[in-house]
């Protein structure tokens, strides 16, 4: 059985405004709700559960959605999205890969 939690409220605003942007970017294109759906190979019902910002989503098919509607990610254009993946990986490069949890050192001398 799947079990569900609570999104935190900056989740939910996020998917709010994401969709809102990418349905305002597919209206200013002069699309329909079809239109983008044959575009994303989805139904149009998909298309609007992502301008609805529902969180059941696939997060691929939804940035999938921005791009093809322009919509900029990480603030930067389309062009610029493979040096910010790499900058990403490079960070990440640098970073052990396993975290293991930090023991705390109880003092009990009294």
């Amino acid at each position: 059985m799947k079990r569900t939690r609570p999104l935190l409220p900056a989740t939910t605003h996020a998917l709010t405004a994401l969709g809102a942007q990418i349905a305002a970017a597919r209206r200013e294109h002069g699309w329909s709700a079809t239109d983008l759906a044959g575009r994303l190979g989805v139904t149009p019902a998909l298309v609007g559960r992502i301008e609805r910002g529902a969180p059941g989503t696939a997060v691929g098919t939804v940035l999938e959605a921005a791009v093809v509607c322009g919509v900029p990610l990480f603030s930067v254009d389309a062009e610029e999205l493979p040096g910010v993946a790499e900058l990403a990986r490079a960070r990440l490069a640098l970073l052990p890969q396993r975290v293991h949890r930090r023991r705390i050192e109880i003092d009990d001398d009294f």
